[in-house]
């Protein structure tokens, strides 16, 4: 048997040798003449010992006489021909055991032969590097970004954590962790919020994609840490069966938000103390001529009722000279006020449901977090028309007056109420904010809408005016509920886009 007498052996030889997957030259004959160093790996024979060997004797299903066949029945030369990968070849090692193989064929021309290649590969043994490079892929993402990978039965509700979901809530790596033990590493404030988060995750008409973020105390220091959480629930006949998700550790990110927020607070408080500096300035220059004619026409008739020397004329003109002059101030005031709220509204259609829990999570940054959120949001809602910015301004404006009131009457319950529903009747979203303090005392409840009527000791009574302004412009309505027994309640309305 001939090798390759016209080519170069040694050559051909190296070439082969540098093929990561198993390569066969074989004859006309069948037999092999040239076998890579990969291929005596994944065979198992010694070097040099496939050479001589008939192809059958290696891989019994490829029918070489067939392929030349199809060659010589083909009118295109064979250095152009090639078949494609064939996936259902079977190759025996040297000690007969079989191996499930994908191979690659194709022709080689030369003077005095017709060769083919055969280049072929272990597909389980593909699979299980692919596998392994997957894992070591996935692995290395994990620790780069730090994430701890948990995996939770729901059927019987056993749990696995990985080494560094373990750390991140400080149990050491062979202690059992159960649910219990998780959600009491929980912080208090925070267990409800996670609670309702994944309950809505796991109903049947859920996505299934859950995310969350809550502070724990690490079980080993006691440190507080902020978690961030997200998974996928699998379902069976509409049944959660399994979470799968990953958690990392997002305290110093926080820490970056709070300082953000912080920040901006500040320059907001700033600016809105320069805009109040400038807004009472011009309110003082504008109303400062009829307050000093009130004050001149309020002196002549009070001089000429302490000298006794009443003049009905005169006095009758003083009189309305003051009630003519408060008109004007207040006129003054109308237009002024007018003026400053003379800007083109900019709405869209928005999700009111996804502002309401927006309004929650700024609110709990900016300080508010001594309350207890209790959502009722109606699914499958329209969104409203309006401008995010302003609606997103009322409902913090209600969330803060809510938290002030409960905390100002030393109520032990925290719950704050918001429901969204559909008002049929007007076809619009009612939004509906309830407090669980002492509600509105008589005289609040007459006069809550008024400008600067407050209850409060640090207020100016303009929150709820400035709030019914900015729903009315919106297109809506708020109003408050004057005699209820089980707190303050406020309702608003919103017209839907469509």
């Amino acid at each position: 048997m001939a090798l390759i007498p016209d080519m170069d052996y040694l050559g051909f030889q190296a070439l082969f040798n540098v093929q990561q997957n198993a390569t066969l030259l074989v004859d006309k004959n069948d037999y092999v003449i040239l076998a890579s160093a990969a291929a005596h790996t994944l065979l198992g024979y010694d070097d040099t010992k496939l050479h001589g060997l008939q192809i059958n004797a290696i891989i019994p299903n490829l029918d070489i006489e067939q392929l030349s066949q199809q060659y010589r029945s083909n009118n295109t030369p064979p250095e152009q021909q090639r078949i494609t990968k064939n996936n259902n070849l079977t190759a025996l090692t040297q000690n007969g055991r079989a191996l499930n193989v994908t191979a690659n064929i194709t022709t080689l021309s030369t003077p005095s032969n017709l060769l083919v290649i055969t280049i072929f590969y272990d597909r389980r043994k593909r699979a299980e590097d692919s596998l392994q490079q997957s894992e070591e892929r996935l692995s290395l993402a994990k620790r780069a970004a730090g994430l701890g990978l948990y995996d939770r039965d729901l059927s019987d509700n056993s749990l696995y954590w990985d080494e560094r979901s373990r750390e991140l809530l400080g149990f050491a790596a062979d202690e059992e962790i159960s649910y219990e033990k998780f959600e009491a590493c929980i912080h208090p404030d925070d267990r409800e919020h996670r609670r309702e988060v994944l309950a809505q995750t796991l109903a049947a008409e859920g996505c299934g994609e859950y995310q969350t973020e809550f502070r724990i105390f690490r079980k080993d220091d006691g440190s507080e840490r902020w978690i961030s959480s997200a998974g996928l629930i699998s379902f069976e006949n509409n049944h959660p069966v399994r979470l799968l998700g990953l958690m990392r550790d997002i305290t110093d990110i926080k820490a970056k938000e709070n300082q953000s927020h912080w920040r901006r607070h500040e320059t907001e408080s700033l600016l809105k103390q320069e805009i109040a500096m400038h807004t009472a300035s011009a309110i003082a220059h504008e109303i400062n001529q009829p307050l000093a004619a009130i004050s001149a026409y309020s002196e002549v008739a009070l001089h000429s009722l302490k000298n006794k020397s009443i003049n009905s004329d005169s006095l009758y003109r003083a009189l309305e000279g003051c009630v003519t002059q408060a008109q004007r101030a207040g006129d003054t005031l109308h237009e002024l006020m007018n003026f400053l709220n003379q800007r083109e509204l900019v709405v869209e259609a928005a999700d009111i449901n996804h502002l309401i829990k927006a309004s929650i999570e700024i609110a709990k940054k900016d300080g508010y977090n001594g309350f207890k959120p209790l959502l009722q949001l109606e699914k499958r809602l329209p969104p409203v028309l309006c401008s995010p910015l302003q609606v997103q301004k009322v409902i913090l404006n209600l969330l803060r007056n809510a938290i002030d009131a409960v905390q100002g009457a030393n109520v032990s319950a925290t719950d704050i109420t918001i429901k969204v529903q559909k008002d049929e009747k007007n076809n619009m979203a009612l939004i509906t904010v309830q407090d669980s303090g002492p509600g509105f005392a008589k005289e609040a409840s007459a006069n809550i809408f008024k400008p600067f009527f407050t209850s409060k000791h640090k207020g100016i009574g303009m929150g709820l005016v400035i709030s019914r302004s900015l729903i009315e412009a919106n297109g809506g309505t708020l109003w408050h509920e004057p005699d209820s027994d089980s707190g303050a309640i406020i309702h608003f309305t919103l017209p839907f886009a469509t």
